[in-house]
């Protein structure tokens, strides 16, 4: 919890920096948003049952976009956590993300840029298989940097306006990192068992939409996708997140955050430590709270 916290202290310090920062609209354009939302069930004397629960999520999101002549740089990075208690359960967390990505392209004529990519994904804080009967330990199922991954690649990115990217690249290397003995001894992610890394090589396209679709509502779309080809080539990993948010006011706003995620090398094991295989992985969350833009 204390690394938890030093990395929301830097993320803070950052958004301030940033948003306090002279820009030169020129070339540059610079913004965010940070948010937080609660929600909380109260029961007393409910004959209908349940429990007393209360949660809360956190985000922070930045971009830094460059745009002269043919030259194009875009830098995003995304951070969220939450956390969730419900009844006399533990607290436990409910979202856990930290997301970087960087892409310059050049222009090639048209709408078509030369484009290199460099993205990376992990977590904050440890993820447990959390068990249903009493005197059954929780089991570790995921880690900071367990897993990580990582794709650098090069090709050709079509943007034909400010709303949506088509990025194809042939050419991609796709590193999974799992620094965590005990996950890395049992070849989580994919990993050969005691082995911490994985790398890949393989096809990988990126598509995404930020666009208005309303007065005061932003729909955001990035969908993922790899094959490797040397192992099962044709078996492709899917990342797709939805972000629709909603501004009441200047401060109060409503989100819908949704993740499809499925990759062939990633086992789901159920509540008994059964391993059932690769399954197709969903999480939505819908929260409303206060968030500000700059």
């Amino acid at each position: 919890m204390k690394k938890l916290g030093l990395t929301l202290i830097a993320a803070m310090i950052c958004f301030v920096a940033i948003s306090q920062e002279k820009q030169d609209t020129s070339y540059w354009k610079k913004g965010g948003m940070i948010s937080i939302s609660f929600s909380q069930t109260s029961l007393t004397n409910w004959s209908g049952g349940g429990d007393n629960a209360i949660s809360t999520n956190s985000q922070l999101n930045l971009f830094a976009n460059y745009n002269k002549g043919k030259n194009s740089w875009e830098n995003k990075l995304n951070l969220e956590y939450g956390l969730v208690k419900q009844g006399d359960e533990g607290v436990r967390k409910s979202i856990d993300k930290i997301e970087y990505s960087t892409k310059y392209g050049y222009k090639n004529g048209g709408h078509w840029y030369y484009t290199a990519l460099f993205d990376f994904k992990t977590q904050f804080a440890k993820g447990y298989n959390y068990s249903s009967e009493e005197g059954v330990d929780d089991v570790k199922i995921s880690n900071f940097l367990a897993p990580a991954y990582m794709n650098l690649s090069v090709g050709m990115d079509y943007k034909p306006s400010d709303v949506f990217s088509a990025y194809i690249s042939p050419v991609t290397g796709k590193m999974t990192v799992v620094n965590d003995d005990d996950l890395s001894d049992k070849g989580a992610f994919g990993v050969d068992p005691g082995d911490k890394f994985r790398s890949e090589f393989g096809a990988f396209s990126k598509l995404s939409l930020n666009k208005d679709i309303m007065e005061n509502v932003n729909l955001k779309s990035t969908l993922d996708l790899f094959t490797n080809y040397s192992e099962s080539f044709g078996n492709i990993d899917v990342t797709w997140e939805v972000m629709l948010n909603m501004k009441i006011n200047s401060f109060l706003t409503a989100t819908v955050n949704t993740s499809l995620v499925y990759d062939d090398d990633v086992d789901y094991f159920n509540e008994e430590g059964i391993n059932k295989g690769p399954r197709i992985q969903f999480k939505e969350i819908i929260g409303v709270g206060l968030a500000y833009k700059f």
